[in-house]
């Protein structure tokens, strides 16, 4: 499993917030209890199995919503 903190564009508001964890859960591979999007600053952290799901695909989804990726960091 690997671990990535994506930093987001700022967040208008909590329901954007359950939005971007609802899409990012739906990606294959994604544990989704580990998925949790920090609202004031505007971060998604997650667990990812990368035989399952790329950072790319989680970007994707979050993009495929409307919301903006600044940056993310994998570990």
């Amino acid at each position: 499993m690997k671990k990535a903190t994506i930093q987001l564009e700022d967040l208008a508001c909590p329901s954007c917030a359950m939005k971007i964890e609802a899409a990012v859960k739906s990606v294959d591979g994604v544990d989704k209890d580990s998925a949790k999007v920090m609202f004031n600053a505007s971060k998604v952290k997650l667990d990812f199995d990368e035989e399952k799901a790329s950072i790319d695909q989680i970007e994707g989804a979050i993009k495929k919503i409307g919301y903006t990726v600044i940056k993310s960091n994998v570990k």
